[in-house]
């Protein structure tokens, strides 16, 4: 039997708490959903991280059918995510869900120990810069200035310059949420990315218990800088509705 769950606290009894799926619900607010049966969960929001997603959690099979239940209710707009070998046997189950990438979902559970000086919350007039950089050094982030869900930027200045940036973004109740990580060509290697990054995840963990991030598999270098933060990693892999 597949039941509709309600409340956060519902859903964090039924998938373990588990951080990819307490932060694919939003906490039930603003269009989130979550559904359970058997020993599986499903749950999303519309509109975090530039998609409507739906994070799949539990045994293969009876993932499957919730998720068949949930992409009913909210149609085929909708993206699943999860661990990669948990979504390889539900596309093998559910017709019409196919794979379109592999790659990290990291999470946090303490504050980083470093330093972080020089890193502080940028006021509105620096959208324009924060826009500028992330269009010449990052021009894939899914976080720039304005977008829906993007909260708040954190940064550093080099010699009046910003050089470095991270977003508060798309964060749920009890998972805050890193995005939007770029530092600018002349300052790469000087440490200015993992001194944001450590600065942002602190205070993300004290607000929200945990924080989390997507990085891609190739990107060695930041796979890098946030374990060394402290942050676990697991491999998710994304499908979509044909």
């Amino acid at each position: 039997m597949i039941r509709e769950l309600s409340t956060p606290g519902e859903l964090a009894a039924a998938c373990g708490d588990d951080d990819l799926v307490m932060w694919a619900a939003q906490g039930l607010a603003g269009g989130g959903r979550a559904w359970a049966g058997g020993r599986a969960v499903v749950a999303g929001a519309p509109g975090i991280s530039r998609r409507d997603r739906l994070a799949v959690w539990g045994d293969p099979a009876d993932a499957a059918a919730v998720l068949r239940h949930a992409l009913a209710e909210l149609g085929p707009s909708y993206r699943p995510l999860g661990e990669a070998d948990l979504m390889r046997q539900v596309a093998e189950r559910v017709p019409g869900l196919g794979r379109v990438g592999v790659f990290s979902w990291m999470s946090l559970e303490q504050v980083p120990i470093g330093p972080s000086d020089g890193v502080s919350w940028l006021e509105g007039r620096f959208e324009g810069q924060i826009g500028r950089l992330l269009a010449e050094h990052a021009p894939d982030s899914y976080a720039v200035p304005g977008g829906q869900g993007v909260a708040r930027w954190a940064g550093v200045r080099v010699e009046g310059r910003l050089a470095a940036v991270a977003a508060d973004a798309w964060s749920a109740p009890s998972v805050g949420f890193v995005a939007g990580v770029a530092t600018a060509a002349p300052w790469r290697g000087a440490g200015l990315a993992g001194r944001v990054c450590r600065w942002v995840s602190g205070r993300l963990v004290a607000a929200h218990g945990r924080a989390a991030l997507m990085v891609d598999d190739d990107n060695v270098a930041a796979l890098r800088l946030y374990a060394g933060l402290g942050y676990r990693r697991r491999a998710v892999a994304a499908c979509v509705v044909s």
